[in-house]
């Protein structure tokens, strides 16, 4: 009878701590949501009030703007909290930087852009059929006429290399890494991708964003980093931006 009650004592207080994780991974979640935020009006009411509104239709403005956001976004997220506590402080491992790229990770990120294709364009499909979503609706990624090789210059370096890098430094990289220490793989596999498909505000965009995170997630339990990730990404808004020059769209 008193081992019942022990077992049962030991599940409760299995219980309280698990919830207490989740809570604290929900918080972390929600700190680099907050932080991503908050990095666009940091960064942006100061370019505004020193450069003026018509500065952000000049391409090497949007992108000097667009690089300072993800910079003091992975200053709040990663570099901060350590200054408040000595115990929050990252490691290059919960990063996923640990050693160099390899072939094997080139290899990897192919085929998860593959997969981040099929699946998506499958997704979206049967959504769209049901008149859920358009599928169809442009992302908006902040760059329009883009009418010199200067111009897409810029906006390639920025869409291409400095999104898919500073993206996955702080979602698969800090984020996914902190909380998979708390959590089942499953559950941080959820919290991160469902918060980087919100924070990309279309649903269309946001549920392909959403698988893609999925799977970059999956590639950084196969390799251990976040190189595969980035690779993948930069694949994928490079396409994105291809597309949309030959389109006329940018």
């Amino acid at each position: 009878m008193e081992k019942k009650v022990d077992k049962s004592k030991k599940s409760e207080k299995k219980q309280k701590i698990d919830c207490k994780k989740i809570g604290t991974c929900l918080g972390m979640a929600l700190w680099v949501g907050v932080a991503v935020v908050a990095s666009q009006f940091i960064v942006g009411y100061p370019l505004l009030w020193i450069l003026g509104k018509y500065t952000f239709n000049q391409p090497i403005w949007t992108t000097i703007y667009s690089t300072l956001v993800y910079v003091v976004a992975a200053f709040l997220v990663i570099i901060l909290p350590k200054f408040i506590k000595d115990k929050w402080k990252t490691t290059k491992k919960e990063l996923g930087l640990i050693e160099l790229p390899t072939f094997t990770d080139i290899g990897i990120a192919v085929l998860g852009f593959v997969a981040t294709i099929l699946i998506s364009g499958i997704i979206l499909g049967v959504l769209q059929s049901l008149h859920l979503v358009d599928s169809g609706q442009a992302q908006n990624v902040g760059y329009s006429h883009l009418q010199t090789g200067f111009d897409r210059a810029v906006a390639f370096i920025a869409l291409v290399v400095i999104t898919p890098f500073f993206e996955e430094l702080i979602f698969r990289g800090w984020l996914y890494g902190k909380i998979t220490k708390k959590v089942p793989v499953g559950a941080a596999i959820a919290i991160v991708s469902i918060l980087f498909g919100v924070l990309h505000g279309q649903w269309n965009v946001g549920i392909t964003v959403g698988i893609m995170s999925i799977i970059m997630c999956i590639e950084r339990e196969l390799t251990g980093t976040i190189y595969a990730g980035i690779i993948t990404h930069m694949i994928k808004n490079g396409l994105a931006f291809g597309l949309l020059i030959m389109t006329g769209m940018m």
